[in-house]
């Protein structure tokens, strides 16, 4: 089946792409040829956590397919409207890590800046699908006061750019907040977490490979890739050229059933990243935010499937299974 022209219209600049995503649930169905019996529990999924997936994701998912696993991660469903016990809306305690809003400091050595609330596509479990953005991130007047904490304390080397998803900013702004951070003794890495490389490739363009490439700092991006559908040439040209500006590339996905919770799967996603010049690095048990408890795959299920990949794959190329727990300081390890 042909894809529509709404989901092959892929070469426009990244903002008009980002501009352009669909909102919609009843244009995403229409797009996919899913039945409209699926729009009323889109809909209200949807009235929860807002619908955002932009066209060259989109053209990776299988049409007609309501099973696809691309699909699951976007697409709004009535489970998200249950309440289970055990789910919060703040599952990693963030709101009682901020000195300052928008700066969180969870662990030693690192401080982790909230740098937007946008994101280029709405995955349905993610953690941060509560997060008071308005108030709670490091932009306009707020950006101030959280460099003067990170220059404040000399215990920290490397500050993570989060959100949302900082590669949503414009390449000015990111800029001038880079150098801003590398004017700062102390900093000597600057980690970007972003999805955007693999849902919206066209980001990784010219003018962010120019200021990547001046930056006095080390650099790594984690990208965020659960399945290896989700890997395509336009992404393989994008994080070849990351690397090539020295940025070193590493991976964290989400364990999610439904999605990627088979060793099949999993083997094939550390396989194919490694092709693409990432290294797998972790594995999460899914954060227990309220609204994605039906994505929940079961520790001794996770720890098998961990076996069985060591199994079948060289180390470096089995992520470590991680929960984080709010109050510990680093990731806890399962496997």
């Amino acid at each position: 089946m042909p894809y529509p022209a709404a989901v092959t219209r892929v070469t426009a600049p990244w903002q008009r792409l980002l501009a352009e995503a669909i909102v919609d649930p009843a244009e995403l169905l229409h797009v996919l040829g899913l039945p409209d019996s699926l729009l009323p529990a889109a809909r209200r999924g949807a009235a929860l956590f807002p619908l955002r997936v932009p066209a060259p994701y989109l053209q990776r998912i299988r049409p007609g397919d309501a099973a696809d696993p691309l699909l699951r991660q976007v697409l709004p469903l009535d489970l998200e409207c249950e309440t289970r016990p055990g789910f919060s809306a703040d599952p990693l305690a963030e709101s009682a890590a901020q000195p300052v809003p928008g700066l969180l400091k969870k662990y030693h050595g690192r401080a982790l800046l909230i740098a937007t609330g946008a994101c280029a596509v709405h995955c349905r479990y993610c953690f941060r699908r509560h997060f008071p953005y308005a108030d709670a991130h490091a932009g306009g007047s707020r950006l101030e006061p959280a460099l003067a904490a990170i220059a404040a304390d000399p215990n920290i080397g490397e500050v993570i750019l989060s959100g949302g998803d900082p590669l949503t900013l414009s390449d000015p702004r990111l800029a001038e907040l880079a150098q801003r951070l590398a004017a700062i003794p102390h900093i000597h890495t600057l980690r970007i977490h972003s999805r955007l490389p693999v849902v919206l490739p066209q980001r990784v363009n010219g003018d962010l490979m120019a200021w990547l490439r001046r930056l006095p700092l080390r650099k790594v991006l984690v990208l965020h890739s659960n399945h290896p559908a989700e890997l395509d040439a336009e992404v393989d040209a994008a994080l070849a050229a990351l690397a090539d500006a020295g940025v070193t590339l590493l991976n964290q996905a989400v364990l999610l059933r439904g999605v990627n919770d088979d060793a099949d799967t999993l083997a094939t996603l550390s396989e194919r990243l490694h092709r693409a010049n990432v290294l797998p690095y972790y594995l999460h048990l899914l954060d227990r935010v309220q609204g994605a408890a039906h994505f929940e795959v079961s520790q001794t299920t996770a720890e098998a499937l961990i076996d069985a990949l060591r199994a079948r794959l060289p180390g470096y190329l089995v992520p470590r299974l991680v929960r984080e727990i709010p109050g510990e300081p680093g990731k806890s390890v399962i496997a």
